[in-house]
C-alpha cells in the first residue's frame, strides 16, 4: 500500500504545534489512537470500569492478535505489560540463573538492562561479558563464537540503542544462540514500529517493546513476546490471579501461555490505544514506514554535515531514524532547551544511558533527533536552520 502522506499528516494534530523530533522518546499519537482511549474512558465513566472491560472484551482480545501479526508470532506468545522495562524484566527475572552462569550482551546496551545484569551478578553470582564491536560499531560475531561455553545462560541484546542510529545484527545473534542452545532475549523498544520485526527471523526467545515510541501508541503500556517452547521453563518473578491459578493451600499452577507474565489490573484505555496504534502501523505497512524513516534520516544527516562544529555519532553504515550529534562548545541540554523554545522537540542522550558505548567512544551528552514517517523535509530544513543559529 502506498503511504498516504496527506491522511497521515491530517491524523497527526501535533504537527500543527511542534516539529516533533523526539519519536525515540514518545511519538505523536494519531487521532484514531487518541479517540479510542477517550471513548473508553468515557465508557468507564458512564457504565463502570469492570463493565466497560467486559463490553470491550472482543476488542481487547484482538490487541493480542494485532501484536502477534506485527512481529510474526502467535497470540498466546504475547503478554501485555505496563511498559517495555516491565516486559523486559519479567522475562529476564524469570530465568533461573545459577552461580557461575554467564550473560553475554552488547556494547551499546541500555542502562536499565545492564543494571539488571549487575543486580543478577550481585544476587546470584553470574558473570557479564560484552560482545566486542568493530570500529564501525558492528558486532564481532567471530569473536562471539570463541566466547561461548557451557556456562553461557543468556545472550541479551538491545536491537537499536538509545544513543545512536546503530542497528545491532540481532538475527545473526539469534542464529548463534540457536546453534548453541542458548536462551536469547531482545530489547526492541526503539525498533518496534520503526522497522519490520519478525521473531522467527530474529530467532529470539524473548522480545519486549513499548507502545509510546515508534508504534505511536499511548504511554504506560507495552508487550512481551515469549516463545512457546520456552514459556514452561520461565517462572515470572511476580505472580497473581491473572498469571496463576490457586489450587489449594499449598499449590498454585502457572498459565501455560505468555499471560503468565501479566498481572490482573490494566489501563484498558491504553490497551485499546495500543491495539489501534499497531493496526495503524500495519495498515500503512512496516516496509513503507521503514523506507520513509530511512529517507528522512539520511536527509537530516546530510544536512547536518553542512553545519560547522556539529559532530554526528554515526559509526555504522547500517543506520535507522535516530540521529545523534553534539556541537563543540555547546551543552546538549542547552541546545535542546533552545530548540524547544522554537517549538522543536528533541532530547538529550546522556552517557549514562549507554555507558559502555559512551566510554569507548568518549561521548559527551548528545542531542537526539529521532524522526518518524509523519515528519517531512520542510520540518528538517527548519530544524537545521535554527540549529545553525544556535551554535554559530
Amino acid at each position: 500500500m502506498a503511504m498516504n502522506k496527506e491522511k497521515i499528516f491530517a491524523d497527526t494534530p501535533g504537527k500543527s504545534n511542534f516539529i516533533h523530533l523526539n519519536n525515540a522518546g514518545s511519538s505523536l499519537m494519531p487521532r484514531p489512537v487518541l479517540d479510542a482511549q477517550i471513548a473508553h474512558l468515557k465508557l468507564e465513566a458512564i457504565i463502570g470500569g469492570y463493565e466497560a472491560m467486559a463490553d470491550k472484551k472482543d476488542q481487547i482480545n484482538a490487541v493480542y492478535n494485532s501484536i502477534a501479526k506485527l512481529i510474526n508470532a502467535n497470540s498466546d506468545e504475547i503478554a501485555l505489560v505496563e511498559n517495555a522495562t516491565v516486559g523486559w524484566a519479567m522475562g529476564f527475572y524469570a530465568i533461573d540463573f545459577k552461580p557461575g552462569d554467564r550473560i553475554l550482551t552488547v556494547e551499546a546496551e541500555y542502562a536499565s538492562n545492564y543494571l539488571a545484569y549487575l543486580h543478577m551478578a550481585r544476587s546470584k553470582g553470574v558473570t557479564i561479558d560484552v560482545i566486542p564491536s568493530d570500529e564501525n560499531g558492528d558486532l564481532e560475531l567471530d569473536l562471539l563464537e570463541t566466547m561461548i561455553d557451557e556456562k553461557v545462560k543468556l545472550i541479551s541484546a538491545t536491537h537499536v540503542p538509545t544513543n545512536s542510529g546503530l542497528i545491532n545484527n540481532v538475527s545473526a545473534l539469534g542464529k548463534i544462540a540457536k546453534k548453541h542452545g542458548i536462551l536469547y532475549q531482545v530489547d526492541a523498544c526503539q525498533s518496534a514500529g520503526q522497522m519490520p520485526l519478525d521473531v522467527e527471523e530474529i530467532g529470539c526467545d524473548l522480545l519486549s517493546a513499548t507502545s509510546r515510541k515508534y508504534l505511536r501508541g499511548p504511554r504506560g503500556i507495552g508487550f512481551l513476546y515469549a516463545r512457546k517452547s520456552v514459556i514452561e521453563k520461565l517462572h515470572p518473578p511476580i505472580i497473581d490471579l491473572k498469571s496463576a491459578k490457586w489450587i489449594n493451600d499449598h499449590e498454585y499452577e502457572l498459565r501455560n501461555d505468555a499471560k503468565r507474565f501479566e498481572n490482573w489490573e490494566f489501563n484498558y484505555a491504553s490497551v485499546l490505544g495500543l491495539g489501534i496504534a499497531v493496526d495503524y502501523a500495519l495498515d500503512i505497512g512496516l516496509e513503507n514506514i521503514w523506507a520513509r524513516n530511512k529517507e528522512l534520516a539520511d536527509y537530516l544527516r546530510n544536512r547536518l554535515i553542512e553545519i560547522e562544529g556539529i559532530v554526528t555519532h554515526t559509526i555504522s553504515k547500517n543506520q535507522c531514524a535516530i540521529v545523534t550529534f553534539w556541537a563543540k562548545n555547546h551543552k546538549a541540554a542547552d541546545i535542546v532547551t533552545t530548540l524547544r523554545y522554537h517549538h522543536i522537540n528533541t532530547s538529550v542522550s546522556e552517557p549514562g544511558s549507554t555507558l559502555l558505548d559512551a566510554t569507548k567512544n568518549n561521548l559527551p551528552g548528545l542531542v537526539r533527533a529521532s524522526l518518524h514517517y509523519y515528519n517531512d523535509q520542510d520540518e528538517i530544513d527548519k530544524f537545521v536552520d535554527i540549529l545553525k543559529k544556535i551554535i554559530n
